[in-house]
């Protein structure tokens, strides 16, 4: 396995799993490619140094995505910059076409996906509004991108 991608790594590992009787079906072609677009925001945010990214699950939770990924810019300037190469990356790579929000002000950006949803703010809108409480419902806290 070694010299392989992340992504052909856990590809070869998921296949190597055995199922057990009763266990859950195998993830379909829709849940790879919500995953591979979930992979590919994480890794844009990362790469254009977004802070503090967290990504809340919201499958079998609401009905409106199944993730939600919340992340910071340091100035309007760079909230803006974000969102605009993350909405180009996802329709140049997923092929899908994105629905921006806010990108005038560039406080809060919203970048609809379909099956993943982005928040971008400066830190103080981030915390006066402070979505991560707000869909966590009460459960374990979100989960931490790798940053």
């Amino acid at each position: 396995m070694a010299g392989g991608t992340d992504r052909e790594r856990t590809h070869l590992i998921s296949a190597d799993k055995g199922t057990a009787p009763g266990a859950a079906p195998a993830p379909t072609s829709s849940d790879d490619s919500v995953d591979s677009l979930h992979a590919l925001i994480l890794h844009q945010l990362d790469e254009d140094q977004a802070q503090e990214t967290i990504s809340i699950p919201l499958a079998g939770k609401s009905s409106i995505a199944d993730h939600m990924v919340i992340a910071s810019g340091r100035s309007t300037r760079h909230v803006s910059a974000i969102a605009e190469k993350l909405a180009q990356r996802i329709k140049q790579e997923a092929g899908r076409s994105v629905r921006v929000e806010g990108l005038p002000n560039a406080d809060w950006v919203l970048i609809d996906a379909g099956d993943v949803i982005v928040h971008l703010f400066r830190p103080e809108v981030r915390s006066f509004y402070n979505l991560e409480r707000m869909w966590s419902f009460g459960d374990a806290p979100p989960v931490a991108a790798a940053n």
